[in-house]
């Protein structure tokens, strides 16, 4: 049997670099690029020296474990105890989401010929299975779990982050409690120009209860206007008096109407705290503000601070 030591040196450097690479990304860490080469370079090297059989007590469990954090340590640092041990943790992680991808993954792509090719048969009669995976495959499939697992992981970290600006929002209108689930979103910054009242946005079909089909069409084809100068003349609404026209400059730079709504009072729920106000406009928007259906209010920074 021929070996090509330095094939399998390069592989394995390749692998152990992508590997602190993710962990790395996961856990946000910044590192030097040089010190990852160490790292990885270290890695290849040990594997070499289960060529050497006087070195054979280097591949147990223990050795395996003094390696891995020698890596991480030289990729990382150490910076303190709890921080050395996540960064370890998540090394192993990805490691762990690596080799099974490579494996999950071939035994997809098999055919029955490479199944059967790999089966084996002991003295006993009872049948054993022989895994092959060439090299180009460790690597494209070793790859291709690392990004796939980064991906999950930025997903879960981008709903993680998402859900610390969530509150629940109850909107209080001549005793009609609307609920919903709000993004405290500092970036909206709208305000009625003569009142300088904040004003909050809200799906226009978390009050379809209440208002009128047609205003929802109108609504939703940004046509607020009509439905201001339709008021006394073609039909009447409950809140009419309630109603209010804010401008403010859509995406393509031109100044629009949104219709709004003054509440008695708006309640926004979030952690443990607890925000009351009656000095807010309730705007409301004709389309989906998230695409997932994590929230459906856009709540004013403004509102927030000022609990």
């Amino acid at each position: 049997m021929v070996v090509y030591a330095d094939l399998i040196f390069l592989v394995n450097v390749v692998m152990d670099a992508a590997v602190l690479l993710v962990t790395a990304r996961t856990r946000r860490l910044s590192f030097k690029p040089w010190k990852l080469v160490v790292s990885s370079a270290l890695g290849g090297s040990y594997v070499l020296l289960m060529f050497v059989p006087s070195l054979s007590f280097l591949f147990t469990f223990a050795a395996k474990i003094i390696m891995s954090l020698c890596m991480v340590w030289i990729a990382f640092g150490y910076g303190s105890l709890q921080h050395f041990l996540r960064n370890t943790g998540t090394f192993y992680v990805v490691n762990f989401v690596a080799a099974g991808g490579v494996f999950g993954l071939n035994y997809v792509f098999q055919t029955s010929g490479d199944v059967m090719n790999g089966l084996l048969f002991s003295q006993t009669g009872a049948a054993r299975f022989s895994i092959r995976i060439e090299t180009w495959a460790v690597i494209v499939l070793g790859a291709g779990s690392l990004v796939l697992h980064r991906l999950v992981m930025a997903g879960v970290k981008k709903k993680e982050e998402l859900a610390v600006h969530l509150a629940e929002v109850s909107v209080i209108v001549d005793g009609a409690d609307f609920r919903c689930t709000g993004l405290i979103d500092t970036g909206n910054q709208l305000y009625d120009p003569l009142t300088r009242t904040p004003v909050m946005v809200m799906e226009a079909s978390q009050l379809a209860s209440m208002l009128p089909e047609s205003w929802l069409k109108r609504i939703r084809a940004a046509e607020v206007e009509q439905i201001i100068t339709a008021i006394g003349t073609e039909e009447d609404f409950v809140w009419q008096d309630r109603l209010r026209l804010v401008p403010y400059r859509g995406v393509n730079r031109n100044t629009q109407f949104m219709l709004a709504i003054k509440p008695d009072k708006v309640v926004i729920t979030y952690g443990s705290g607890q925000v009351e106000t009656t000095k807010v406009l309730v705007g409301l928007d004709g389309g989906q503000l998230s695409g997932d259906g994590a929230y459906h209010a856009i709540i004013h920074p403004t509102l927030v601070a000022a609990g």
